[in-house]
């Protein structure tokens, strides 16, 4: 399948849907947050970061005067620590990820989910960056919450072509190591790899208070094996190709499946981290609102009413 353009990543449909519910961030996160955010900090930082539009429910108070004076329209200050949540979200561009049984490999199912959350996260003023990987990170887009970025993220998710293993591991230890400001990070993967290096990772992500969501991407055939026949099965990622009797392998092969998959859920829920199984046969729209309300109803009963 052919490289996706840009403007195909954002499922209108899935975004009609998601809207409606949000991104929010589910524990205390660094930074001045509004409405569902929650934040360590007190007041406001002395480090001016820049202006953005005056919307309602703004404190009146923080209203830059001389900006009003010059150009008749309100804007309000933001200071270093006033943005909202920073969410990384790190999409698998490993070679395995460029399977698929249907019109949709699972790497352009899971650059749509990115470009529409990366979408949805800036549509609400929070921040997001990017990063693409396989053996180690190859493009990061660094953290903005401008909204006219969204088509630089587009941009590159849609040129960026899988080439090599993946090591995730590595991958979210470096990654807990350079954003030690807390917030959320979101791995999109097949998650083909080493297990306990990669819940290593998540722990580490965990321990300096990130907020960790895992989007499981799995192929409908990967999931079901509806394989009849003598099948070759191509290897990716250096494994070897494999001839065999698909009915003879059929039951073992679903037993593996669903015992690995068992293993990353409990690994994941051990780490108080999000397991989210993505079927690429499912709708993008089913799949991004029903995590997100969800994680909504999850968030809301943890906050208790009122």
């Amino acid at each position: 399948m052919s490289a996706p353009k840009p403007d195909d990543l954002l499922d209108p449909h899935a975004l009609v849907h998601a809207e409606v519910l949000g991104m929010h961030a589910r524990q205390v996160v660094e930074g001045y947050m509004a409405g569902e955010h929650r934040s360590p900090f007190f007041g406001f930082a002395t480090e001016f970061a820049q202006h953005r539009e005056y919307a309602q429910g703004d404190d009146p108070r923080h209203l830059d005067w001389k900006v009003l004076g010059r150009t008749d329209r309100y804007y309000v200050k933001q200071y270093e620590q006033e943005t909202n949540f920073v969410a990384q979200i790190l999409l698998d561009g490993s070679e395995s990820m460029r399977y698929g049984s249907g019109p949709l490999t699972k790497l352009h199912y899971a650059k749509q989910l990115a470009a529409c959350l990366s979408y949805l996260i800036l549509l609400q003023r929070d921040a997001v960056a990017v990063g693409l990987f396989d053996a180690s990170l190859r493009r990061y887009l660094p953290r903005s919450n401008n909204r006219s970025n969204i088509h630089v993220i587009m941009s590159q998710l849609a040129s960026f072509e899988p080439k090599s293993q993946t090591r995730i591991g590595p991958v979210l230890h470096e990654m807990a190591q350079q954003t030690p400001r807390k917030g959320i990070v979101v791995l999109i993967s097949d998650l083909f790899d080493d297990e306990e290096e990669m819940l290593g990772g998540i722990q580490h992500l965990r321990f300096v208070g990130h907020e960790v969501v895992v989007f499981h991407i799995m192929d409908p055939a990967e999931l079901e094996f509806p394989f009849t026949g003598n099948v070759e099965f191509v290897g990716l990622e250096g494994v070897p190709p494999l001839l065999t009797r698909a009915s003879e392998i059929r039951k073992s092969y679903q037993r593996e499946v669903e015992a690995f998959r068992t293993r990353l859920r409990e690994g994941c829920e051990r780490n108080q981290s999000h397991y989210v199984l993505v079927n690429t046969g499912d709708p993008l729209r089913d799949t991004l609102s029903g995590y997100l309300a969800f994680r909504k109803k999850t968030g809301r009963a943890r906050r208790g009413p009122g």
